[in-house]
């Protein structure tokens, strides 16, 4: 009959080390676009930087959660 062995999945902790990853490539690549744009579009009361950097770790942090959840539906 099947006596099929059930696909490997790639064990957990695996994934729990890439999202630390992912977040600092994420905040980094968000924070050299928020310096080019300072340095490139200087305004005297914009700070493209720092509004550029909470935008990439609010997306950071979004793609932790989902990553997480979706770890959890897989148990």
């Amino acid at each position: 009959m099947d006596n099929k062995p059930p696909p490997k999945r790639a064990n957990k902790w695996l994934q729990f080390i890439n999202i630390p990853i992912q977040m600092g490539v994420i905040i980094f690549l968000f924070s050299y676009l928020g310096d080019w744009l300072d340095e490139n579009y200087p305004h005297p009361r914009v700070y493209y930087s720092k509004i550029v950097v909470m935008v990439g770790v609010v997306l950071a942090l979004y793609n932790v959660i989902r990553q997480v959840n979706e770890i959890n539906k897989t148990q």
